[in-house]
């Protein structure tokens, strides 16, 4: 490229000084045969005369020659510069010639023009100059622009260099973390200064680490807090088949036992199932759907009211009828369920439940309300984690597995949803849910 641009710039100051000496000579040339212009025939004589009469017209060579090409007046006969008999022949044939050529720190022009008496040549100007000092000129541009391209390209050459050894380090430095991080060393960073592509890859790859070191974070306090819950009715069902096998018990204390074996079997298939349904919710991608979330209420008020009217809580429900989402039917119905069971089980006996379903101008909201024991305030940023109670003694009692509000989080989220949790001020607490609005009619 640089020696291009050298090229180049060279080509363009020669073109520059040979369009200024091609008018220069062509001007004396047309001034030479202005002169002649009125002569009927050329002699030697009268060329002489006519010439010497134009003075010092500063060229290195005059050279007039007549119709044929003989010549009429050489004003160098002994020039060791050889004529162009070529550019004479071109002039008498009616056209201009201008010829320049530089070679080694001489600038040499030539140029022939004819001269036309009643449209038909009289014979032919010839004009040749060598040029010192415009050849020096040439030379010495040609010199620092050779000078200043190889600087130019010393340069260039260094800067890659330093930026190849610099990038070189940079990826380097990358893949060492990249292999780090994956023999599981999640809390390696890069750091890169600056605003360049690997200060963005840098960003990129620490928040993908962090995103895996909390998930792997996650995973272990997941399995954890899974292994704590499920050893606990594992003991105490080892206990108390244990009791029954070294102690003589009379028929009603074996009965008593043996219930409470089935409590703790019971409670531990709710925990799988509750695990297995979080897995589900995670991993399993089902085709979305039209739902009406009025017609789930309704089914999940059928499956609940007799669970409600063992205590005495009334369910209540108001709904705006086709308030429709695209979403999976059963995830839906696994939210709506989950809900009012909880405001079910953690409410006062003669309590109430109630169940709003409006549409908003984009989304349509559930809420769902008890008169329950509610949320401690302090609890209410930790509801929806894995295992988490507020009471854990009473959610026991109750047959929760601290699973339930994580799952609604879970499919809430898969169907591009948004859940909120507040205490209410008369008692108890309010679920709000939110989903996109799906038209049927617009679409």
């Amino acid at each position: 490229m640089l020696i291009f641009l050298n090229i180049y710039s060279s080509g363009t100051t020669r073109g520059l000084i040979y369009h200024a000496k091609e008018a220069s000579l062509w001007d004396k040339a047309q001034m030479i045969s202005s002169a002649f212009s009125g002569a009927e025939r050329l002699s030697a004589q009268n060329a002489e005369q006519i010439i010497s009469l134009l003075g010092d017209l500063n060229v290195s060579h005059v050279v007039v020659t007549d119709g044929e090409g003989e010549l009429v007046y050489d004003s160098a006969p002994n020039a060791v510069e050889q004529i162009r008999f070529s550019q004479i022949e071109e002039a008498l044939e009616g056209r201009d010639v201008f010829y320049c050529r530089y070679d080694s720190g001489v600038l040499e022009s030539h140029a022939a023009i004819p001269m036309m008496l009643y449209g038909l040549p009289l014979g032919c100007v010839y004009v040749s100059e060598v040029d010192m000092a415009q050849g020096a000129i040439i030379a010495s541009l040609e010199m620092t622009i050779l000078r200043i391209s190889l600087a130019v390209e010393a340069i260039l050459i260094v800067f890659s260099a330093v930026f190849a050894y610099t990038s070189s380090r940079k990826m380097q430095r990358i893949l060492d973390t990249m292999q780090k991080v994956g023999e599981g060393a999640y809390g390696e960073k890069l750091r890169f200064h600056g605003t360049d592509e690997y200060a963005l890859i840098a960003g990129g790859f620490n928040k993908l680490t962090e995103r895996l070191q909390q998930s792997e974070q996650a995973q272990k306090q997941f399995v954890s807090d899974a292994s704590h819950e499920l050893k606990t009715p594992l003991a105490s069902i080892k206990l108390l088949s244990d009791s029954i096998l070294q102690n003589e018990m009379d028929a009603e204390t074996m009965r008593e036992f043996v219930t409470d074996i089935g409590n703790e079997a019971d409670r531990l298939t709710r925990l799988t199932q509750d695990l297995l349904a979080i897995s589900k919710a995670e991993m399993v991608t089902r085709e979305h759907e039209v739902v009406d979330l009025a017609q789930v209420i309704s089914k999940v008020f059928k499956m609940l009211v007799s669970l409600a009217d063992v205590r005495g809580i009334r369910l209540t429900c108001n709904m705006e009828k086709t308030s429709t989402v695209l979403t999976v039917e059963d995830d839906m119905y696994q939210i709506v369920y989950n809900l009012v069971e909880n405001a079910i089980k953690y409410n006062h006996d003669e309590g109430l439940v109630h169940v709003d379903l409006r549409q908003g101008e984009e989304d349509v909201i559930l809420t769902v309300e008890d008169t329950g024991i509610g949320i401690p305030e302090e609890a209410l940023e930790h509801i929806f984690e894995r295992f988490y109670r507020v009471d854990k003694a009473r959610s026991r009692a109750q047959g929760g597995s601290g699973l339930g509000l994580s799952i609604v989080q879970e499919l809430v989220g898969r169907n591009y949803g948004h859940i909120e949790v507040a205490r209410r001020e008369e008692g108890g607490t309010r679920f709000t849910v939110s989903f996109p609005r799906f038209d049927v009619d617009e679409a």
